[in-house]
């Protein structure tokens, strides 16, 4: 034997025991979540890079092989907009947000419910999972109203209602289809989308639906997985753990600003709702949710009742 292939050896032998000390050390972590319920919201860069969906597949077969019940939500606003502009669509927006007419809610549909959804199916099977796809239409899962939202005139200095089309916020949830099929060891993976009392389709932002199916399971973890670190302190360094009422008094003292106060607004809520922690996470972290929920510190930021 030569003087390289004993050292070959030793390597081989240190990379196999940091792989033990890695599953040893998430043992209690495999232990917390065994038959929970974990809804995971997907969406931002981790769906458009190659490598991190297929990443975030292995992550979701892994927790199934973990006694772990995760529920996808995913979102797909790039991919609407680029079959909306080969299709010569053209939208228009109110405050700043799409409005969804009657020929975008088609497509909205068409991509939501069956590309995006079927890929994200897909990869989940051919690493071993069990994947089935549904949208919030199925089973009578989500509800929907119009949503209404308001802006204030800058000029007159009175608020005005915005008309956005085909956009929804639950009203209802009926989370029985997607718990016959974690009954039935599926993962079910699911498009945001739900219907109005009277049949009509809407589209529904995928926090906000993620959110009220996590509060309706009362799931253990409600995971946001985002183009961003999590929450930062003013010195802009992750803050790991945060109480309602802490997060509450971040928002009251400007250290939460921006976009981030509606989405941590929204994580009280359902916290508030019966969900036991809510976490916001970089989705762009490869193995993201493995290390979230399996690792001591994890990598975003964890919400929690006072007394989590």
């Amino acid at each position: 034997m030569s003087a390289a292939e004993p050292n070959e050896v030793f390597r081989s032998l240190r990379k196999a025991r940091v792989a033990a000390d890695v599953l040893s050390e998430a043992l209690p972590f495999m232990q917390r979540y065994d038959q929970a319920t974990v809804v995971i919201k997907y969406g931002g860069h981790a769906m458009v890079d190659e490598k991190l969906s297929e990443g975030f597949a292995r992550d979701i077969v892994m927790l199934e092989q973990a006694s772990v019940k995760p529920v996808v939500v995913h979102g797909g606003g790039p991919q609407i907009a680029r079959m909306l502009s080969r299709l010569d669509i053209k939208s228009d927006f109110a405050g700043g947000l799409r409005v969804t007419d009657a020929a975008t809610v088609e497509v909205v549909e068409m991509v939501l419910a069956g590309t995006i959804n079927k890929q994200i199916v897909n990869q989940i099977n051919q690493l071993g999972g069990h994947a089935c796809g549904i949208s919030g239409k199925d089973g009578n899962l989500m509800v929907a109203l119009k949503l209404t939202k308001t802006e204030r005139d800058p000029e007159t200095n009175t608020e005005r209602v915005l008309d956005l089309g085909f956009v929804g916020e639950p009203m209802e949830v009926n989370p029985g289809i997607v718990q016959v099929l974690a009954a039935n060891e599926f993962i079910p993976v699911v498009a945001p989308l739900g219907f109005g009392r009277d049949g009509t389709t809407y589209n529904i932002n995928a926090d906000t639906f993620a959110s009220a199916l996590a509060a309706s399971l009362k799931a253990k973890r409600l995971l946001l997985l985002t183009d961003v670190a999590g929450v930062l302190d003013r010195d802009k360094n992750l803050i790991h753990h945060l109480s309602v009422s802490q997060a509450k008094a971040m928002i009251a003292d400007g250290t939460i600003t921006g976009g981030m106060i509606p989405k941590v607004e929204g994580c009280i809520d359902v916290i508030e709702q019966g969900v036991e922690g809510v976490v916001i996470l970089d989705g762009r972290v490869p193995h993201a949710v493995l290390l979230e929920l399996f690792t001591e510190h994890g990598v975003g930021t964890l919400i929690e009742r006072d007394d989590g």
